[in-house]
């Protein structure tokens, strides 16, 4: 695994543990709101950059399918893990714009 690939995989890791430990709080429809809005910013910079992952639009509609049923914990968890992918997606696209000229073929 490059070195890369490795901190990718780290970043999307602890993103994804962040947003499982401050959803630990009831959260409320405003909550819920603010974080699909988060994650939508990031998963259209990370469309911008073309490099939408599909499990952040999964992820995404699982959010909005809880948010509309009114289960607003589960909502933000979802939408923050969509934040959380969108933005290991945005930080592989940056990190790997150039990377790929260092790599040797063998």
């Amino acid at each position: 695994m490059s070195a890369a690939m490795r901190a990718t995989t780290i970043f999307a890791a602890s993103a994804l543990l962040l947003a499982d430990a401050t959803a630990a709080l009831a959260a409320s429809e405003a909550d819920y709101k603010a974080a699909y809005a988060a994650a939508e910013a990031a998963n259209k910079e990370a469309g911008a950059l073309r490099n939408q992952w599909t499990t952040t639009a999964a992820t995404l509609a699982a959010a909005k399918k809880a948010g509309d049923a009114g289960d607003f914990d589960n909502a933000v968890a979802q939408a923050k893990e969509a934040e959380a992918l969108a933005k290991a997606s945005i930080f592989q696209a940056t990190s790997e714009k150039e990377r790929w000229k260092d790599m040797e073929v063998r």
